[in-house]
């Protein structure tokens, strides 16, 4: 017979669930989202290290909205294009103005 345990901390939840209304994530929640399953700041860390840590991981977290704000428009971009040249110009117009 096969036996398994898993230790699961009681302190920490397992699943985290985020909504948002009529609308997608912004790069800046998605960003949010992945430094924090990147990264954790312990509570009991000395205040400086604590400090230097956010820091770091609030800087983290506006690098990959960026890179990720570039790489939606350049998907619009290669949208745009490819609406375009399959002859919907009007189309493309308005996914280019998204």
């Amino acid at each position: 017979m096969f036996e398994s345990k898993i230790n699961i901390p009681k302190d920490q939840p397992i699943v985290g669930v985020k909504i948002a209304n009529n609308r997608g994530f912004t790069p800046e929640e998605v960003a949010e989202t992945c430094v924090d399953k990147i990264m954790s700041v312990s509570d009991t860390a000395p205040p400086a290290i604590r400090d230097q840590a956010m820091a770091y991981k609030n800087n983290m977290q506006a690098v990959i909205a960026y890179y990720m704000k570039e790489a939606i428009r350049s998907d619009r971009t290669t949208v745009y294009n490819a609406i375009k040249e399959a002859g919907h110009p009007e189309l493309a117009e308005l996914i280019r103005r998204l």
